[in-house]
């Protein structure tokens, strides 16, 4: 499998639930509440539901920048900044479901530039505190980019959960269905 093959199913798949996921809350919570799910926390010193959209974005299109040796671009400056900043405006679900829109077409645009991307080419992922790791490409995917993209997906998921948004296992997984052998669906009573 390449890098391609992983990471880009990997993020649209997982953007597309999370896109579901809110779609779900939106109509389950009264309109007047949408500002105030997005500012949910799991714990008073975790980021709120929004960041956690925000950074799930932003791990997606840092991973797609990164891997093909490109300058980020100035808009996952902003999208981190929105994150960051998140209490400071009225952020809604519509607006969550248009950061994950626009990343999932920057993810599909940028796909083919990662099918020549080597396995074993080097990534230095410099954070803002001055740390640095070096990685091959594929360690870089499978230990940062992955992992980090996941905990901001599912930190959403159970904000949403825990706010009572009708979510379950299905919601998760829906992206298996196709895979679903034809006639294996247990019944339900």
């Amino acid at each position: 499998m390449t890098l391609k093959d992983t990471l880009v199913p990997t993020f649209v798949q997982m953007l597309g639930a999370l896109s579901a996921w809110l779609g779900k809350a939106e109509q389950h919570f009264e309109p007047e509440q949408s500002a105030q799910i997005m500012q949910a926390r799991l714990a008073p010193d975790m980021f709120p539901l929004f960041t956690q959209v925000c950074f799930a974005c932003v791990q997606a299109q840092e991973a797609m920048a990164r891997l093909q040796g490109q300058d980020f671009p100035a808009a996952i400056a902003a999208l981190r900044g929105e994150g960051v900043d998140s209490g400071t405006g009225p952020w809604t679900i519509a607006d969550a479901q248009a950061r994950i829109a626009d990343t999932i077409a920057i993810v599909e645009a940028a796909a083919n530039g990662l099918a020549d991307v080597a396995d074993d080419e080097p990534i230095a992922h410099e954070l803002p505190m001055g740390m640095i790791f070096d990685f091959t490409a594929a360690q870089y995917a499978r230990d940062w980019a992955i992992p980090q993209f996941y905990f901001h997906v599912m930190t959403a998921y159970a904000i949403l959960r825990a706010q009572g948004a009708p979510l379950g296992k299905i919601d998760y997984v829906g992206h298996l269905l196709p895979y679903l052998r034809p006639g294996t669906m247990p019944g339900r009573d």
